[in-house]
């Protein structure tokens, strides 16, 4: 069965960095932990269940590995809204990469399903913006962290 890709969100951004350290940095979650999630059960492997934690929050995902191109695509099945999640790298130069994020498969409708690709939509570009400042200029923003600090309602 082929998973239709309307409604989806899509979030994108250039990386000035190669595609193989780009396409690591979501595998590898002692990397990612630096622009997005606090803790992952371990490295992202085709066929696998992945357990990614927001300790600030006390949230947890679980996403099943469905394919991996290496340096080209990541796609999961994600447990939050039961959808797929497909990450996608273009090496534009030796030294540049184009991520693009695509989440689709939403089963809700109406004003749930705005929030739905409202949050993701806000969620994955500030995902991709953590990315930018830690891979580019090394530097940990906090974004994740500071979306929804406490005592903000």
């Amino acid at each position: 069965m082929k998973t239709e890709k309307t409604p989806r969100v899509e979030a994108q951004m250039l990386i000035r960095k190669p595609v193989a350290t780009v396409f690591q940095a979501f595998i590898d979650p002692e990397i990612t932990k630096n622009f997005w999630f606090t803790k992952a059960s371990g490295k992202l492997e085709e066929g696998s269940s992945v357990t990614w934690e927001w300790e600030m929050y006390q949230v947890s995902s679980t996403v099943f590995v469905k394919e991996i191109l290496a340096n080209k695509k990541i796609s999961v099945d994600w447990d939050q809204y039961s959808t797929v999640v497909d990450f996608e790298f273009e090496a534009l130069s030796d030294e540049t990469t184009y991520v693009t994020i695509q989440q689709y498969g939403f089963r809700t409708t109406g004003d749930e399903l705005l929030t739905e690709i409202n949050n993701a939509s806000g969620g994955f570009t500030t995902v991709l913006d953590g990315l930018k400042a830690y891979l580019e200029h090394g530097i940990n923003l906090n974004l994740i962290a500071d979306k929804f600090p406490k005592g903000v309602k």
